[in-house]
């Protein structure tokens, strides 16, 4: 097992929830690519990066740099207070922040590592609405000028959606995450259109990155016709792993022979 340098923070903004860690494996050996982890959770401030780091830490001990990133979120569903840490999410700020998260790569964090990151091989995986941000970052260079996200400065090469929300407008429609969508983008599809038209993977289509939706079939959280729909929309740009039997929590065990599933196809499309 390679072991990994501790997890090292950099901020992107000044905002609490606006930084990322970078996780390396240690050795000699040539870092084999860039993993950028999203964490899911609905959007809410209920669920933080911690979600994301013993992926990352599964990811660096495969040789990669895992870039686990934190973002502003919308606030919980369950009645608690909003956290004041994580608040100031939705539109736009969500989207702004894991825009500048991933852009961070090719300037504080790439000097901090002395150039040992190889930027033309970042990919993104992210679960459920982490998956919606990774499958919208690879979107972002199809983006029109001044809309959030625009001009990226990295680019990805590819994404592995793990039970991901990539159909905003069908999410929003069928009730999935019970309001977070709306919340997300500012309103019902009927109300904010232009801003599900830009926010939405499957409205950005086509994308130059190749997008692996692994998705359980028993998942009563994000049910797998987002992850159709978004594949049947994309064509030869993405492919479905159907899991059977796996619910969807399952994903992001790095005990799992789901996650497995999700780290084999990382490797994959970063470095064949």
């Amino acid at each position: 097992m390679i072991p990994l340098v501790s997890p090292r923070r950099f901020d992107y903004g000044s905002h609490p929830s606006q930084f990322g860690e970078l996780t390396l494996p240690t050795g000699a050996a040539p870092v084999r690519g860039v993993a950028v982890v999203v964490h899911g959770g609905f959007w809410r401030q209920a669920y933080g990066l911690a979600l994301g780091r013993p992926l990352a830490a599964d990811l660096a001990r495969a040789g990669f740099a895992a870039w686990n990133i934190e973002y502003r979120r919308v606030p919980p569903d369950d009645g608690s207070e909003p956290d004041p840490a994580a608040a100031g999410g939705g539109w736009t700020g969500t989207f702004d922040d894991v825009a500048a998260a991933v852009d961070l790569l090719a300037g504080p964090v790439q000097d901090a590592v002395d150039g040992a990151l190889p930027l033309d091989r970042v990919g993104a995986v992210g679960h459920s609405a982490g998956g919606h941000l990774a499958a919208w970052l690879a979107a972002r260079p199809g983006l029109p000028a001044g809309a959030p996200g625009a001009a990226p400065a990295v680019r990805l090469r590819g994404v592995v959606s793990q039970a991901g929300v990539l159909d905003l407008v069908d999410a929003a429609e069928r009730g999935v995450g019970r309001g977070a969508v709306e919340l997300l983008v500012g309103g019902p599809p009927s109300a904010v259109p232009d801003r599900y038209a830009l926010a939405s993977p499957i409205a950005r289509l086509p994308v130059d990155a190749h997008v692996v939706c692994v998705h359980g079939t028993e998942d009563v959280n994000v049910p797998i016709r987002q992850s159709e729909r978004f594949v049947a929309a994309a064509g030869a740009a993405a492919e479905l792993v159907a899991l059977p039997g796996v619910d969807h929590m399952t994903l992001i065990d790095p005990a799992s022979d789901a996650w497995r599933v999700c780290r084999e196809a990382v490797e994959r499309l970063l470095v064949g």
